[in-house]
């Protein structure tokens, strides 16, 4: 499908393509870009020879603002020429990230930061937490703060609000930014792609509570980060980026947990400004990332 901005485009796209490989798709999408007096500032593509599918990624500018119908027009006909998948996207439209986080900071204000910023073209318009604790920061950055607490009986409630949020705020991605609950196989089903997570660790290592004390435990040697897409499998999806850095038998558990918390808010900010550049292509359980 299209994601053109409704009654107009700018003067760039992104295109992103995938399907059964075959000779002549990159001709074909050149020819047609061309066609439309497109030029390609960057293109990247990479034939799966373990599924003998194709898929491309194309970031395109014009000297005009682009012509909405013919784009759409030329997106269809290449759909069904090529038996594939085309996807037009805004790269100037900011991407709607609702932030979900529990009792810690760390990633949440790093998110916060590269917003305010301008390092990730998103617009938050709500942060959600099961918590009060970080109301007064998010708030002070002029952002919605919502507190939806969650018990094993309220769980059904608490989903249902998140959903509101959702829907109201026409959101597009939701950011795990240190978010200690499971959401429900129904709710993961419901939003293939749409819901990303930062674990932890390089998964599947030290699952659940103290995971740095684990790891002090057993003396490991290299600490890291995950960055994935969440499923009905708990921290099993698809991954998107993992950061690592070695460690040693000097570094205590708290030190250990500072050097985390810096990976874990690198990879997560790198996962989601690919995601929200359409550098991902996400295919069952493993992903594609374009850089």
């Amino acid at each position: 499908m299209s994601t053109a901005t409704p009654g107009g485009l700018g003067r760039e796209i992104v295109l992103t393509l995938s399907g059964p490989d075959r000779r002549g798709i990159v001709h074909a999408v050149t020819g047609a870009m061309v066609g439309l007096d497109l030029n390609i500032l960057d293109s990247q593509q990479f034939g799966d020879p373990s599924t003998g599918e194709f898929h491309l990624r194309m970031h395109l500018q014009a000297d005009a603002p682009i012509d909405v119908d013919r784009l759409e027009a030329e997106r269809q006909r290449l759909v069904a020429e090529l038996g594939v998948d085309v996807d037009v996207h805004d790269p100037q439209e900011p991407h709607r990230l609702l932030i979900m986080v529990s009792r810690q900071g760390h990633v949440l204000n790093d998110l916060l930061f590269r917003v305010r910023t301008g390092q990730l073209n998103v617009v938050v318009p709500a942060v959600v937490s099961n918590h009060e604790d970080f109301r007064a920061e998010v708030e002070w950055h002029g952002i919605p703060f919502h507190h939806v607490p969650v018990t094993r009986e309220t769980k059904p409630q608490a989903e249902a609000r998140l959903r509101e949020i959702i829907e109201t705020e026409r959101v597009e991605t939701v950011a795990l930014a240190r978010y200690m609950q499971v959401l429900s196989e129904d709710l993961c089903a419901d939003f293939p792609g749409r819901i990303i997570n930062i674990h932890h660790s390089l998964l599947p290592s030290f699952k659940g509570a103290r995971p740095y004390s684990q790891a002090h435990e057993r003396g490991v040697k290299v600490i890291g980060a995950t960055a994935h897409y969440v499923t009905s499998d708990l921290d099993e999806g698809p991954i998107i980026e993992q950061d690592f850095r070695r460690v040693d038998h000097r570094m205590s558990p708290a030190q250990l947990a500072a050097t985390g918390a810096e990976l874990e808010a690198m990879a997560f900010a790198r996962a989601l400004r690919w995601h929200v550049e359409r550098r991902v292509v996400l295919r069952g359980r493993r992903t594609i990332v374009f850089d």
